[in-house]
């Protein structure tokens, strides 16, 4: 119940407050007065009757004074006198029995942890706001706790169908025996039956490599996904192998942002505007006959001036195609990777201030941390899904529909 205004401009009065430290330290001062209140109360109900009103109750347990403990709180450490019954049954459920931090400090510290802070950084802010020290060794254990929850998340099972995966890793720095080695973090982004992006595993293991691209494709099979309609992915050499070895009805779709930079590597700055326009009427194109067509225009306005720019899109002409076969509302969807560049920008703003990492195990944790907060924004799913599902069921029939 809120406290009226007539009560507030009391407790002014009485009070004599006139800065913000006065008010935190009577807020302080009322938060452990009402604790000790909350106590009496929890063990009145207890025995069944109020502080020297027992009547004519019939109970031998009765009060047996009380204990001290000292707690810690967002209003900082105090003590209070919990009360004890004859009998030793009572245990007071808002501050269960070895519970001696009701400051939510725990989650504070995982939330700053997730914003990428330093542990040095957590420990001042921790100790301006609420008085209390908390050493890098408190806080790395604080955060080890979610350990387990992370390799649960890791193995839980998945949909048997995904129209859409996108693959991606980020490179760090780990140390590991005195020695900083690299490392690849390798993301799994997949659109479900239903429309809605899902983050399916962050796994950190050795420097990007179809090998062990194969382990986390088996993984995802593992863990329940039976069929996969498109796979997304920028260029990787035996990206298409590990993919056919255990999705072999699956299509790829390179990023064509991915190939249009790739080419763009090999222009003069001076004729970029031109050639990007020019390739526009290519990934534009209504079919995959026409993208061809246009392709050898651009070949024959600059393919003798810039002929690495156009091989570029003659070598991967097997992986850039596949998406001319669909409407509009599917090719947004899958030409590009942009989706999991944007959850790689956030897991980078993350990790920016952190140039070499602890262990694997550290930078599991930030990432995994930095997940949760960016799936709380995934509330909305793809636009016009509802034509999306009837395309894909259209062409995919069964396949596709046996998993819904």
């Amino acid at each position: 119940m809120p406290v009226a205004k007539e009560q507030i401009r009391q407790i002014i009065a009485n009070n004599n407050l006139s800065s913000v430290a006065d008010v935190y330290s009577l807020l302080r001062d009322s938060f452990k007065d009402i604790l000790q209140e909350l106590l009496e109360a929890e063990l009145d109900a207890s025995l069944g009757y109020e502080k020297n009103h027992k009547g004519d109750i019939s109970t031998p347990n009765k009060r047996n004074g009380h204990s001290k403990k000292k707690l810690k709180s967002q209003y900082g450490e105090f003590q209070i006198d919990v009360p004890r019954d004859r009998d030793g049954e009572f245990e007071p459920a808002i501050i269960p029995k070895y519970q001696r931090d009701i400051s939510g400090i725990e989650e504070k510290v995982l939330s700053l942890y997730a914003r990428g802070m330093s542990t040095r950084d957590i420990h001042d802010q921790i100790q301006d706001l609420y008085g209390m020290e908390l050493s890098a060794e408190m806080v790395s254990k604080i955060t080890d706790r979610i350990i387990p929850e992370i390799k649960e998340w890791q193995l839980r099972p998945l949909n048997p169908v995904y129209p859409f995966i996108f693959m991606d890793c980020i490179h760090y720095k780990v140390r590991e025996d005195g020695r900083i080695q690299s490392r690849a973090a390798y993301i799994v982004l997949g659109v479900t039956a239903e429309g809605y992006k899902e983050i399916l595993s962050i796994t950190v293991g050795a420097n990007e490599s179809s090998k062990f691209w194969l382990g986390m494709l088996n993984d995802l099979k593992n863990r329940g996904v039976q069929d996969v309609l498109f796979f997304c992915v920028d260029g990787l050499s035996g990206f298409r192998e590990a993919i056919g070895a255990v999705y072999p009805d699956a299509q790829i779709q390179r990023c064509v942002i991915h190939m249009l930079r790739n080419s763009f590597k090999y222009v003069n700055y001076s004729d970029l505007k031109d050639f990007s326009s020019d390739f526009k009427s290519v990934y534009r194109a209504p079919s995959e006959t026409s993208a061809l067509s246009e392709l050898e225009t651009i070949r024959e306005k600059w393919g003798k001036k810039y002929p690495y720019a156009i091989s570029n899109w003659d070598n991967n002409w097997e992986d850039v195609s596949s998406f001319f076969q669909f409407s509009d509302d599917i090719r947004r969807i899958m030409y590009t990777t942009n989706i999991i560049e944007g959850l790689n920008r956030q897991y980078r703003k993350v990790t920016k201030n952190k140039s070499v990492f602890p262990s694997d195990s550290a930078l599991e944790k930030i990432l995994y941390l930095a997940s949760k907060n960016v799936v709380k924004k995934w509330t909305q799913r793809y636009r016009n899904w509802d034509q999306v599902l009837n395309q894909l069921t259209i062409l995919y029939g069964e396949r596709f529909t046996q998993y819904l």
